[in-house]
């Protein structure tokens, strides 16, 4: 069943979203190193929504319209903040703009677990790869570590070429665009989050 998951797997990975935005802003701001602290944070997160699914935690918000409600809100509001903060550090000069130290990991796994998408994405796909004789555990967790793997690859790819683009135009008028850009796409993915429906 493990290899029919790897293509939803591999398609889930690629869809632009939350964490692809989230990497780049890291890797604009502070190189690829910075883009690898937030794919270890966002990855702790997508360990943590395959663990919570196999005590029924996420089936708990995906069934509860008020917990549902809680992790929308609470997603919206960091990946809008996120994005404020992308279009504050565009206004600023480059020297002016502080070492992110430990805040891409923080970003990452904060905006992982607020994300209501995991918890319904574990839920809705994840039991229709268990087999029923199969163990759920040890199943949800190669299917967790599956889907780790291949952020880990496709992020870091990202942040890779992000952060050589970064090297390349650094403090220029496209730098800073593309850092506006990633901004508004964090808030409207934001306001997204806010609107969506189960």
């Amino acid at each position: 069943m493990l290899w029919a998951f790897l293509p939803i797997a591999v398609l889930v990975t690629i869809t632009p979203g939350a964490g692809t935005a989230n990497v780049v802003r890291s890797a604009l701001r502070g190189g690829w190193r910075s883009g690898v602290l937030t794919i270890a944070g966002n990855s702790i997160g997508v360990i943590a929504w395959g663990l919570l699914s196999v005590l029924g935690v996420s089936a708990l918000i995906a069934a509860s319209e008020i917990a549902f409600l809680v992790l929308k809100v609470t997603g919206a509001c960091v990946l809008v903040w996120l994005g404020v903060q992308s279009l504050r550090h565009a206004c600023r000069p480059v020297d002016a703009v502080p070492r992110a130290g430990r805040r891409p990991f923080r970003d990452g796994l904060v905006t992982s677990l607020a994300n209501p998408k995991l918890a319904i994405f574990f839920v809705a796909l994840f039991p229709q790869f268990v087999g029923e004789r199969g163990s759920v555990l040890p199943t949800t967790l190669l299917m967790v570590a599956l889907v780790v793997a291949l952020d880990f690859v496709w992020y870091t790819a990202l942040a890779v070429l992000v952060s050589r683009a970064r090297a390349a135009y650094s403090g220029s008028r496209l730098s800073r665009r593309v850092e506006r850009l990633t901004g508004v796409v964090l808030i409207g993915l934001g306001a997204r989050v806010a609107l969506e429906q189960r």
